[in-house]
C-alpha cells in the first residue's frame, strides 16, 4: 500500500520459503498491509510471486536462499543491511515434511527434517536478530505446526522438529526479553492446510483399531479429524502472521498461535 495506513505499513520483512503455500500467502499479504517485503526460497524466481504482489500494490524483491547454509543467511542479512537499512519481520516459514514409520525412517530423512525446519530457523534468527536489534526491535515468527504440540504416529521427525521450533522460540523470547531489545519471538501453529507438506502427510492418522489409515484426503481427513470439519485456508494462516507482525500484538511474546480449527485439542 502507498498510502501509509497498512498495518504494517514502513515496515521491511522477510519471508522464506515464499514462493508457495502458507511463504506465498503471508508474503503478499504483508505486502499489500504496507510492508517491503523480501520474498525468499529455493528457487530462481518465485513463479509469478513478484508480479502477483505488484498487482496488489505492493512492494517486494525476490532472493534464492537455501535456510540451512549459514553462508547463505549472511550474504542475505548483508543485503538487506545494505539495501534497507533495517529488518522489522522475520518470517521463518520454510519447512518440509515427511511420512514414514519410525523403523522406516532413514537418517537423512531425519537429518533433512531437522536440518530445513531446525537449523534454517535456527540460522534465520541468529543472522537477522543483530540486524533487527540494530534499528530498534522487531517481530518473529516461527512457523512451527500444529505437530509440535499434538503427535501423530508416523510423522515423528516432523513432529519432532516442530516441537523444537517451538521450545526454541519460547527460549529466543525470555533471551530478547531480558535484553529489553524490542524484539518479540512467537511460533504459529498452522493445523491441515491445502499445501503441498500435507499432500506428502496426510492419511497417517491411524484408526486405534485396525492401525490402519483413516482417510486418504484432506478432505475426508479434515472432515473426521478436525472439529471445525475442513481444511484451514491459507489467508487465514497469513493474517495470523500479520497479527504477530503487526503492533497489535505488541504485549505478545514467546507463545504459540495455534490456527487449527480445534484439531490441537480434539
Amino acid at each position: 500500500m502507498d498510502d501509509g495506513t497498512g498495518r504494517v505499513a514502513g515496515m521491511v520483512a522477510c519471508v522464506t520459503g515464499a514462493a508457495r503455500g502458507i511463504g506465498r500467502a503471508a508474503a503478499t499479504l504483508l505486502a499489500r498491509e504496507g510492508a517491503t517485503v523480501i520474498a525468499t526460497d529455493l528457487g530462481s524466481n518465485a513463479d509469478g510471486l513478484l508480479e502477483d504482489m505488484a498487482k496488489s500494490g505492493g512492494s517486494a524483491s525476490y532472493h534464492r536462499l537455501d535456510v540451512t547454509l549459514e553462508g547463505d543467511w549472511q550474504d542475505l542479512v548483508q543485503t538487506i543491511a545494505r539495501d534497507f537499512g533495517r529488518l522489522d519481520i522475520l518470517v521463518n516459514n520454510a519447512g518440509i515434511g515427511l511420512s514414514s514409520p519410525v523403523t522406516e525412517m532413514t537418517l537423512d530423512a531425519w537429518k533433512t527434517q531437522m536440518s530445513v525446519n531446525v537449523d534454517g530457523t535456527f540460522l534465520g534468527v541468529k543472522h537477522c536478530l543483530p540486524l533487527m536489534r540494530a534499528t530498534g526491535g522487531g517481530s518473529i515468527i516461527n512457523v512451527s505446526s500444529i505437530a509440535g504440540i499434538k503427535a501423530s504416529p508416523n510423522v515423528s521427525g516432523y513432529c519432532a522438529s516442530k516441537a523444537a521450533v517451538r521450545y526454541f522460540t519460547k527460549s529466543v523470547a525470555l533471551e530478547c526479553a531480558a535484553m529489553k531489545d524490542g524484539v518479540r519471538v512467537n511460533s504459529i501453529h498452522p493445523g491441515v492446510v491445502e499445501t503441498a507438506i500435507w499432500d506428502t502427510l496426510i492419511g497417517t492418522d491411524v484408526h486405534p483399531a485396525s492401525n490402519r489409515p483413516r482417510s486418504s484426503t484432506i478432505q475426508q481427513f479434515t472432515a473426521q479429524a478436525v472439529p471445525l470439519g475442513r481444511a484451514g485456508r491459507l489467508d487465514e494462516i497469513a493474517s495470523g502472521i500479520l497479527w504477530l507482525a503487526s503492533g497489535e500484538s505488541s504485549y505478545v511474546t514467546g507463545t504459540e498461535l495455534v490456527i487449527d480449527g480445534g484439531r490441537s485439542i480434539a
